[in-house]
């Protein structure tokens, strides 16, 4: 399950829509929640929000910081804090994302940041 929490930044990282389609689940359950931004439900808003993170003027890097994962069953969800490198500046964001398993291994159902603003 944490194979599946590195892949998802690693998507991220690599600007990858295909690699990060693969992490989600592709339904009308799943939620992201980007810092700054309204919740976004189902897969087609996901996957719009990340194509235009993706195009967008600079790359991100996350240097990932107090990772903690918990399973139960077929559930499981990670808390980690998301040190964030960009070109201009960088930021902390916590993080929660939520994996269930299926058929093809752990998929995510939903992920939420929030920006760190007190450390």
């Amino acid at each position: 399950m944490l194979r599946a929490n590195r892949a998802f930044y690693e998507a991220f990282e690599a600007q990858d829509l295909d690699a990060m389609s693969d992490v989600w689940e592709h339904s009308e359950r799943v939620c992201c929640t980007h810092p700054g931004w309204r919740r976004l439900d189902g897969w087609a808003s996901i996957s719009a929000s990340f194509y235009a993170i993706f195009t967008g003027p600079q790359p991100i890097q996350f240097i990932l910081t107090g990772e903690r994962a918990e399973v139960t069953g077929d559930t499981a969800w990670v808390v980690v804090d998301e040190n964030i490198l960009g070109d201009d500046a960088g930021a902390t964001a916590s993080a929660v994302n939520v994996f269930v398993r299926d058929h093809r291994g752990w998929r995510m159902v939903a992920h939420a940041a929030s920006q760190v603003i007190n450390q």
